[in-house]
């Protein structure tokens, strides 16, 4: 049997705030095939942000192990991308100076990576362009792009849509897609959306309430691509649906009891 691109051992964390011991992860417990396309969804801070930095080495502070390819993470790399809610780019550079980030674009692979990258966004014809000038989702494609200028092992995108209107989200959705079809990044995407749970996931990861755990783990066997309005896909979510509500119930009974 292959070994995971990422195992996720027993996994703890706990805060410390105000002299009160908060726990917002419990024995988490996964592997992660390569090429997987993961998504996390689960009530706001039951943990998936949490969960994201921990993975991508942002936070050593935690019990259990957390391993990529065999080997401990141990802190930031190029191994590991991460898109935030908010693109965060920098409003001096251009599109192709904001994917170089710190690398020269006058380094002949660096300018043919950049140039392959601003294709693969579909963002053609916008790399001098600032970004002032690009609208939210085009500037969330730059994001992108950025993060996997080093082409990372594993991309992880911590609700990258949730500031975006409807329709332009849905798009985003559908170039996401596109990306990992093409590139074949193993993805772990954090939503608290249903739906774009079961639009984007070959796999879905169900988080109770805080403390953060795995209530339930469904593969998804819909073929690519989805179509939200067909009775499968709505079969599928209602599955997913029930779950979430049954994990919310069984969370909100053992609160109850006193376990």
């Amino acid at each position: 049997m292959s070994t995971p691109l990422l195992e996720i051992r027993e996994l703890t964390k706990r805060f410390q705030t105000d002299n009160k011991q908060v726990q917002a992860l419990h024995n988490i417990s996964l592997n992660v095939e390569k090429g997987a396309f993961i998504t996390v969804i689960g009530p706001s801070g039951c943990g998936k942000s949490t969960l994201l930095r921990i993975i991508a080495g942002l936070d050593a502070a935690y019990e259990g192990s957390v391993r990529l390819e065999g080997e401990a993470i141990a802190g930031p790399g190029i191994e590991k991308g991460f898109i935030f809610q908010e693109p965060r780019l920098f409003p001096w550079l251009t599109v192709e100076k904001n994917i170089a980030a710190d690398l020269s674009l006058r380094n002949p692979g660096v300018r043919q990576r950049v140039d392959e990258l601003i294709q693969l966004v579909k963002l053609d014809g916008f790399a001098k362009a600032y970004p002032r000038e690009l609208s939210g989702g085009m500037a969330q494609r730059v994001a992108i792009a950025r993060a996997l200028l080093r082409k990372p092992k594993v991309l992880l995108l911590d609700e990258p849509f949730g500031a975006l209107d409807a329709f332009t989200r849905a798009h985003m959705q559908e170039v996401l897609l596109d990306i990992w079809r093409q590139n074949g990044t193993t993805m772990i995407f954090v939503t608290h959306d249903i739906d774009e749970a079961v639009f984007l996931g070959s796999h879905i990861v169900i988080l109770k309430p805080r403390p953060g755990e795995i209530g339930a783990r469904m593969d998804v066997s819909l073929p690519y691509p989805r179509k939200k309005s067909s009775p499968a896909f709505q079969d599928l979510r209602y599955k997913v649906l029930s779950q979430f509500e049954r994990v919310e119930e069984l969370s909100w009974g053992e609160a109850g009891s006193g376990i």
